[in-house]
């Protein structure tokens, strides 16, 4: 039985990725410091035999006694929300936090794949974006914090590949959704099924003419799953290229939901980007993936998450705040 170290377990993506290697057959130990995940997502695993979870921060040294086959980097704050809450922990979770982890799957022998972002192409200035494309970020913004940081892990991750001949991975992952997100994590989908089961109306942030692509987690942790297996060592986007309007998507959340709110408008945030679309090229040729799940069938599972929501995890009201984000 192989095993694999996952960080950032308990977080939305990391528990998915916990029930792929647990289906795969591979001993999985979780590790997870809580600051935004939830325990309530890798319950179910507890009573498996092939499954080890550690409360720990990986900016601090991390010790595993086993021997790791693989490790998954997914230890970080992954909306705004979070990464304006605890900017300084976002930072050493991409630098220290990558540090320790790639020394440990040196000295460990490991193959390590670590969760980069589309982020890391900022406000992009080339559309769609491929992978030889460098980027337009802000390194002092608000979003600095996260882009930079993400910038460094993959910088570091290289450097390890390079020189000490570690066996890595990167992965850039564009907008992913489905069930285990957080309503009040201020991602645009959650905020807006949030509000549309509220009764409030919902908040486009700009005019809703800037783009995401969505893609379901279910794709996207096979893209990872290949990527992990794959024997290409540079970075690799993996996202839905169905480019929609933060507009349109609202109307679509709308219908979604049956409700019958408006649409209200709000300053767009600091270097928010305009055009979000990952040219996924690169990962049909390398890792013959494409997603599979289509947007309305992806976005139908992940409200009937959402409806089994309790109705305190409905209401917490940090849910959508930028204010200090547009402040600043």
């Amino acid at each position: 039985m192989k095993t694999v170290l996952i960080t950032g377990a308990a977080g939305f993506l990391g528990s998915h990725l916990c029930d792929r290697f647990i289906k795969e057959g591979y001993k999985v130990i979780g590790m997870d410091n809580l600051i935004t995940g939830s325990l309530k997502n890798i319950e179910h695993l507890f009573s498996l035999e092939n499954f080890e979870f550690y409360q720990h921060d990986v900016t601090k040294f991390v010790h595993v006694s086993d021997d790791l086959d693989y490790i998954l980097h997914f230890a970080s704050p992954a909306s705004p929300i979070d990464y304006l809450k605890i900017p300084i922990q976002t930072l050493k979770v991409g630098a220290m936090g990558t540090h320790n982890l790639l020394g440990l799957a040196k000295a460990k022998n490991a193959r390590i794949l670590v969760a980069s972002t589309s982020e890391v192409y900022g406000d992009p200035q080339v559309h769609p974006q491929k992978e030889e494309y460098w980027g337009h970020v802000n390194p002092v913004g608000p979003r600095g914090v996260y882009d930079e940081a993400k910038r460094y892990m993959e910088a570091i991750t290289m450097a390890y590949h390079t020189f000490h001949s570690v066996e890595t991975r990167i992965i850039r992952i564009f907008n992913t959704y489905g069930p285990r997100m957080r309503l009040n994590d201020g991602r645009v989908l959650p905020a807006f099924i949030g509000q549309a089961l509220r009764g409030e109306d919902l908040t486009v942030f700009g005019d809703g003419s800037q783009t995401r692509s969505f893609c379901y987690v279910d794709d996207l942790v096979e893209g990872i799953y290949r990527l992990l297996l794959s024997d290409y060592a540079s970075p690799v986007n993996i996202g839905n290229p169905n480019e929609i309007t933060i507009g349109d998507f609202a109307e679509e959340i709308i219908q979604l939901t049956g409700t019958d709110q408006q649409v209200i408008y709000k300053p767009l945030p600091t270097d928010d980007p305009t055009q979000r679309q990952p040219d996924i090229s690169k990962a049909q040729e390398i890792l013959d993936w494409e997603p599979k799940v289509d947007r309305s069938e992806g976005l139908k599972l992940t409200y009937e998450y959402f409806l089994t929501l309790s109705k305190e995890e409905l209401h917490k009201k940090d849910h959508n705040n930028f204010d200090g984000y547009i402040k600043r």
